[in-house]
């Protein structure tokens, strides 16, 4: 059967008032569903006649954890990633093209291509993007397989990143800076505040961070997990488990490097959501310059991009709200989003 281009005006893409047509509303409904820094869901969308534009929405950085709106842009990215594998699963062939410039704040541009056969392993794809969650609880003692792991390092692979599963004494030592540097942002005022401001404590809010999805608070001594939850001091205090499956994303270091970072994150988050594997990060050693630079690969150089605990979870966690759809809509006539920040604020020295 010949397979042919989608035209300009296909119902499904936009209707005759120029507004997403109910297909491409789904994958702009899937693209939503992407993590992000604190839930801070700095994404923006525009519909074009045949492609969409994704931008990132700087007035949503963390001035103090994320000076550099490096983690903003892989939250992006893997919104960018939930897009292409809706645009898959709905059986076409996403086009992406990068922006090598991005000072208008767009990062990248999503065209449908060509019909193609939904694949068994887009549908899974598919199939897991509202179904992966932060996992902020106590895993079990069970580590994943190593065919797993396997597939989670092809994952990232197959969006050009590296994912590496640090052995036991390099674990260790990554787990000693996630530490260091969770016992350093408790005592930075200015941090306290930037959560405060982004933790969810009224329920009409949709983003940032609820007291669910905070999770409990780690007994001394126990994993470093990031404390989302010093807003809600009233939280059981247990155990995590002390010695986690860890992975390290590394990727280039520059916009177009951190956008695909971000897709190869929700590749590998959405693979191990496959597998029945539940995931949270462990980012915060890679928001302090002097940390960072300590967990370069030893093998290539290349940075940190993201750290991800793996594991097998007890409790499922519960899912983040999310802003609506039209909120995060924008017309050409909207301009800008806002400049890129590369030129803006300077990273304190920790």
């Amino acid at each position: 059967m010949r397979r042919e281009p989608l035209r300009r005006n296909l119902p499904w893409w936009r209707g005759p008032d120029g507004e997403p047509g109910p297909v491409l509303s789904a994958c702009l409904a899937a693209a939503i569903q992407a993590p992000s820094v604190h839930n801070t869901q700095p994404w923006l969308f525009e519909v074009q006649p045949s492609a969409v534009d994704v931008y990132a929405d700087y007035s949503r950085r963390l001035a103090v954890a994320d000076p550099t709106g490096r983690e903003l842009v892989l939250s992006v990215g893997a919104a960018v990633f939930n897009l292409r594998v809706a645009v898959r699963a709905h059986g076409r062939t996403p086009v992406q093209v990068l922006e090598s410039k991005p000072d208008t704040g767009r990062l990248a541009r999503i065209s449908p291509g060509t019909a193609v056969r939904v694949s068994e392993a887009a549908r899974a794809l598919a199939w897991a993007i509202p179904r992966r969650r932060s996992n902020r609880w106590p895993f079990t003692g069970v580590a994943p397989r190593k065919e797993v792991l396997d597939d989670l390092v092809a994952a990232a692979a197959a969006e050009g990143a590296q994912l590496r599963i640090p052995g036991r004494d390099d674990r260790r030592a990554l787990l000693t800076l996630a530490r260091a540097a969770e016992e350093e942002f408790r005592e930075d005022l200015a941090y306290r505040h930037e959560l405060a401001r982004w933790s969810a404590r009224r329920s009409e809010r949709r983003d940032g961070i609820t007291r669910a999805a905070a999770g409990p608070r780690a007994a001394p001594g126990s994993l470093a997990l990031r404390d989302l939850g010093l807003a809600y001091p009233k939280r059981d205090t247990v155990w995590f488990e002390s010695t986690p499956t860890i992975a390290v994303l590394h990727g280039p270091d520059n916009p177009q490097g951190w956008v695909r970072a971000g897709q190869a994150l929700q590749r590998v988050l959405l693979t191990a959501t496959i597998h029945g594997v539940a995931t949270s990060l462990l980012t915060q050693p890679l928001e302090i310059p002097s940390l960072r630079a300590l967990i370069a690969d030893p093998r290539t150089g290349l940075p940190a991009q993201a750290i991800v605990r793996l594991g097998y979870s007890r409790r499922l966690a519960s899912p983040s709200p999310r802003r609506p759809l039209a909120e995060v809509l924008r017309s050409g006539s909207d301009g800008p989003a806002t400049r890129w920040l590369s030129a803006g604020p300077t990273p304190r020295p920790r």
